[in-house]
């Protein structure tokens, strides 16, 4: 079992990357999700057998064809047993700093 947090930068939401990476993600077996981050990029945990892991973040490299991938920085960390499917998970929450003034 591996499991990996990677970061995905480039033009990457509004472009259907979380749902691509969510149905990439299955038919490869794995586990994890998938998210929106208020300051543009994306997030995701994926976890499964070790090959089938390296080639999801292969694909994040490019993503769903509508995405610009930038950089996909990747980091391996504990599994967590609890997980039983890849979901999409609700956007972070942007500060009122993010928002603007109002």
């Amino acid at each position: 079992m591996k499991a990996v947090h990677a970061f995905v930068t480039g033009r990457v939401q509004g472009v259907g990357f979380r749902q691509a990476c969510r149905q990439t993600a299955r038919h490869l077996g794995l586990v994890g999700w998938v998210r929106n981050l208020a300051d543009g990029r994306v997030e995701l945990l994926c976890q499964g057998q070790p090959e089938q892991v390296d080639r999801l973040i292969d694909w994040a490299w490019s993503g769903p064809s509508t995405a610009q991938v930038v950089s996909v920085e990747s980091d391996a960390v504990p599994a967590d047993r609890k997980l039983a499917d890849f979901l999409i998970q609700p956007n972070e929450a942007k500060t009122r700093d993010q928002r603007g003034p109002g």
